[in-house]
C-alpha cells in the first residue's frame, strides 16, 4: 500500500474559511515529506491522498506525518472502484498471511449516494472476513481493524488508523514569538501554540559569558525538534547578562526578576514588530515562581503592548513534565544548564509586585538603550525540516 489517506476533525467545522485550511494542511503535509518519494496530494472529500512510490519507506512516512498539526489519524490504503464486491475481494487479499484473533470493520460512507449504509458495508465484509480467517468480530478492542472509506468514483481500505497530531495547520493563526530557556515548560508551550495554528519565531536569552553556553546548545537542539511540526524555524540568541547587571547595579533586590522578565518582553516585543508576529508566548503557569504569581504576572505584561499568550497556565508541573514526554522534548530539557534565570537572581523576591513600585524603579535605567542592545547583539539562526 503506497497511498496514505488523510483525516482531519477540527477543519471540518471551519465552514465558510474550509478551503484555505484544507489546502494549508495539504501544503504541510506535502513540506513534511519533501525529501520523500511522494507522487501525488490530492484533495478528496473531507480527506486529503497522498500517493507515494512503491520505494517510498513507510515507517518514515508514519513518522512524518504524525507530526503535522491538523491530521486526526491517517491510514495506508489501496484505491478501488466503489464496489462492495471489488473492495471485499481487495481486502481478503490483502489479509492473505495475516494472523489474527480479532477484527472490525469500520466503515465511512462520505458518499450518499452508495446503496449501502455504513453499518449494511460493515456487515458484508464482516461476514467475509470471518469466514477466511476465523477470528472473532470485536467491537471495542479489535487486534485489527479494517478501515474502509466510501467516496464519490473511489473507495479505499486500509489497516488501522495512525493517530496524528489533531490541532489546526501551522500558519492558520498567525505568527507569534514564543520565549523558549532549555527547560521543561517553554517547549510545551511553543507545541501547544503550534498545534493551534500558530507559526513561531524563537527567542532565547542567555547570560554568556557570565554563565556557560549550554542553555544555548539546549534551545537549538529543542527547537530543531519543534521545527518538525513547522518545517522551517528562526531562532533568536539574545545576550542578556549585560542587561542584567545593569539592572543589578540600578534596583533594589526584590524587584529584580520582575524588572528582567518586562525588559525579556520588551525585546520580544521589538523582535515581534521586525517579524510581523501578532503575540508573544511564554512557558509561564500561574504560582509556579516567584515571577509567576498573578501579580507579577500582571506587572509584567504591561510593559508590552502585544498580548501575551500563556498556554500552560493552568497546569501544574507534572502535568507538563508528563507532556515533555509525550511530544519528545523531556531528555533534551533534563541535561543540566545554566541559564539567564539563575544569574543575579536575589534570594526573596517580590511576590506581589505594584506597577507603581516597577515603574519607578525602572526610571532609573535606560530603557530603550537597553532594548536596542539586546537586538543589536542578537544572533539569529535558521532551522528546516526536514534537512
Amino acid at each position: 500500500m503506497n497511498s496514505v489517506l488523510v483525516r482531519y476533525h477540527e477543519i471540518a467545522l471551519k465552514k465558510g474559511n474550509r478551503p484555505y485550511f484544507i489546502d494549508l494542511l495539504k501544503r504541510n503535509l506535502v513540506a513534511a515529506v519533501r525529501d520523500l518519494p511522494l507522487k501525488q496530494a490530492k484533495t478528496l472529500q473531507a480527506r486529503i491522498l497522498l500517493i507515494f512510490d512503491a520505494a517510498a519507506d513507510a515507517a518514515e512516512i508514519a513518522r512524518r506525518l504524525r507530526g503535522v498539526f491538523g491530521v486526526a489519524n491517517f491510514s495506508f490504503v489501496e484505491r478501488l472502484p466503489a464496489n462492495l464486491d471489488m473492495l471485499r475481494d481487495g481486502i481478503l487479499e490483502r489479509l492473505d498471511g495475516r494472523s489474527f484473533a480479532s477484527f472490525r470493520i469500520d466503515a465511512r460512507r462520505a458518499d450518499k449516494t452508495f446503496p449501502l449504509t455504513s453499518p449494511e458495508i460493515n456487515r458484508r465484509l464482516g461476514a467475509a472476513v470471518k469466514e477466511k480467517s476465523g477470528a472473532r468480530v470485536d467491537l471495542e478492542n479489535a487486534e485489527l481493524t479494517i478501515a474502509v472509506e466510501i467516496l464519490p468514483d473511489a473507495a479505499f481500505f486500509g489497516f488501522d488508523k495512525i493517530a496524528g497530531a489533531g490541532g489546526l495547520p501551522v500558519g492558520a493563526s498567525g505568527r507569534v514569538v514564543s520565549l523558549i530557556s532549555g527547560g521543561f515548560d517553554s517547549p510545551v508551550a511553543s507545541y501547544r501554540m503550534m498545534q493551534r495554528g500558530c507559526r513561531l519565531i524563537f527567542v532565547h536569552f542567555h547570560s554568556a559569558p557570565y554563565l556557560d553556553t549550554t542553555s544555548q546548545e539546549k534551545c537549538r537542539e529543542l527547537v530543531q525538534l519543534l521545527t518538525r511540526h513547522q518545517q522551517k524555524s528562526r531562532l533568536y540568541l539574545v545576550p542578556f547578562g549585560e542587561i542584567q547587571r545593569q539592572i543589578v547595579a540600578g534596583v533594589a533586590r526584590p524587584l529584580r526578576v520582575v524588572l528582567y522578565r518586562r525588559m525579556m518582553l520588551r525585546i520580544a516585543e521589538a523582535i515581534a514588530q521586525k517579524e510581523k508576529a501578532l503575540a508573544l508566548a511564554t512557558g509561564e503557569s500561574l504560582a509556579q515562581v516567584a515571577s509567576q504569581t498573578l501579580e507579577n504576572m500582571s506587572v509584567i505584561q504591561k510593559a508590552v503592548a502585544l498580548p501575551v499568550l500563556r498556554p500552560l497556565v493552568g497546569m501544574d508541573k507534572q502535568e507538563i513534565i508528563d507532556q515533555a514526554r509525550r511530544i519528545g522534548t523531556f531528555e533534551i530539557s533534563s541535561i543540566p544548564d545554566e541559564d539567564c534565570c539563575q544569574l543575579f537572581v536575589p534570594k526573596h523576591p517580590a511576590t506581589k509586585s505594584r506597577v507603581g513600585d516597577v515603574e519607578k524603579a525602572e526610571a532609573r535605567l535606560d530603557l530603550d538603550g537597553l532594548v536596542q542592545m539586546g537586538l543589536e547583539q542578537a544572533k539569529t539562526e535558521s532551522f528546516v525540516f526536514p534537512g
